[in-house]
């Protein structure tokens, strides 16, 4: 028999306005404690030196991170040109200087160079694996880390006219694997010069926005925050684009202990392939695939 889980049966969503100076990984403990919740994790790593959206999944959230990793993503980022950094941030030693300083016509001129399906080389400061080690911990022994370009997509790059002549704000919305820090380097090299970020703030993760997100100040403070919706999201809120089938109690059951069901009685013959939202009397109770004619469960979700 199974060891019984310390903590509360909460399930749902928390969208948390991270801080400057503290890991994604310490914000998942902080709310593990504010909400004494069995189960928590996050929907994307943001960097200590970031700010911004990070989504935290409570228990049966926790099986649906995957659709917010794979959601688009918004950051508004400076870049201050000059100054290489090892790290690509200001939190790295300065590792080569240029006198070279763009205009904000040069600036804009390439941007359309970093919008679409490009190959991009991550920071060499990043969680990527290289030989069975992180390649920032390789970096850290001052070894020599080769990165190989990365297929990614940017589907718009903005320049903000915040522009003091050596410092330029942007934004950029992109989908999974981008590294902003990757980009701040290139587009300095771009223009003749050198650069790295100084700020990191991501406003959308997938279906999350930074005008609804908490700061760990106000949830700390927040009493019954449970039973604040506004606060509490369902598990549903990052399934939105992903259409539901109703189904009985004893067809919900039969799911749910990993039985499978005839597509066609549902009308879903020619959804081959594609995953759909099983709920019953309105609760989500799994996620389900149309494979070989038959609606067979993915994630059982208990609520």
């Amino acid at each position: 028999m199974g060891r019984k889980r310390k903590g509360l049966p909460i399930n749902g969503w928390i969208v948390v306005d991270k801080p400057v100076g503290i890991g994604s990984t310490s914000v998942v403990s902080i709310i593990k404690r504010i909400t004494q919740a069995q189960k928590v994790g996050h929907g994307g790593t943001l960097d200590p030196a970031a700010s911004g959206v990070l989504p935290i999944a409570l228990g049966e959230a926790t099986k649906t991170i995957s659709y917010v990793m794979d959601g688009a993503k918004t950051y508004r980022f400076t870049v201050k040109f000059g100054e290489a950094t090892d790290t690509d941030d200001a939190e790295g030693k300065v590792i080569a200087t240029s006198d070279v300083r763009p205009t904000a016509e040069q600036i804009k001129a390439v941007l359309s160079d970093f919008v679409g399906e490009i190959e991009q080389v991550p920071p060499k400061y990043s969680a990527i694996h290289v030989d069975g080690k992180r390649a920032y911990d390789l970096a850290r022994e001052e070894k020599e880390v080769e990165l190989a370009p990365r297929r990614i997509r940017i589907d718009k790059l903005t320049f903000l006219d915040d522009f003091d002549g050596e410092s330029a704000s942007f934004e950029v919305s992109c989908g999974k694997g981008t590294y902003v820090r990757s980009i701040a380097r290139d587009l300095a090299e771009k223009v003749g010069s050198v650069g790295h970020v100084t700020m990191l703030r991501r406003v959308r993760c997938g279906k999350f926005f930074v005008e609804n997100a908490f700061s760990l100040e106000y949830l700390r403070s927040v009493e019954h925050i449970l039973n604040r919706s506004d606060i509490l999201l369902p598990v549903e809120t990052v399934l939105d684009d992903i259409p539901a089938l109703a189904f009985t109690m004893k067809e919900a059951l039969l799911l749910s202990n990993g039985g499978f069901l005839p597509a066609a009685e549902f009308g879903v013959s020619d959804k081959e392939g594609q995953t759909l939202q099983a709920k019953t009397e309105g609760r989500l109770v799994a996620l389900v695939r149309i494979q070989d004619g038959m609606i067979r469960p993915v994630r059982v979700i208990v609520q």
